[in-house]
């Protein structure tokens, strides 16, 4: 059978699997898989589940807020600021709910924080406006 490595990198941590028999993510353009001696290939995944399977085994699931993905010389590397990696499908579906929300929530705040600095920057420019037209 022919295989691949998967270089797993994150921010705080970098993982090998060697005897990768197939990989299969999602990026913006769809599902996509990848086997062995692949062309050289790069694409950036999206928020979500990928897969893969070491030779014959069960697959093994990988939860990724995004990350970017490069296939070369039969080794695919992910690069994310983060990753989840298990074998049980229903528990790491639960774990990337809980993160889409964490970070749905995040990007609320985010939002809210520029808004109010924007009005407070809008109101600023406006006194400055009104300061130097008004006779000293």
């Amino acid at each position: 059978m022919n295989t691949f490595t998967l270089l797993l990198r994150a921010a705080q941590h970098e993982q090998r699997i060697e005897g990768v028999s197939a990989f299969i993510g999602e990026d913006a353009s769809g599902s996509f898989g990848l086997l062995a001696r692949h062309a050289r290939f790069l694409t950036a995944l999206e928020f979500g589940l990928a897969r893969f399977r070491v030779g014959e085994e069960p697959w093994r699931y990988l939860a990724v807020p995004r990350a970017l993905v490069y296939f070369v010389d039969n080794q695919l590397t992910l690069t994310t600021r983060h990753y989840v990696l298990d074998d049980d499908y229903e528990r790491i579906s639960r774990t990337l709910q809980e993160e889409l929300l964490a970070e749905e929530q995040a990007l609320r705040s985010v939002r809210n924080s520029l808004r109010i600095m924007e009005e407070y920057l809008l109101k600023r420019l406006w006194q400055v406006g009104r300061q130097m037209r008004s006779p000293a």
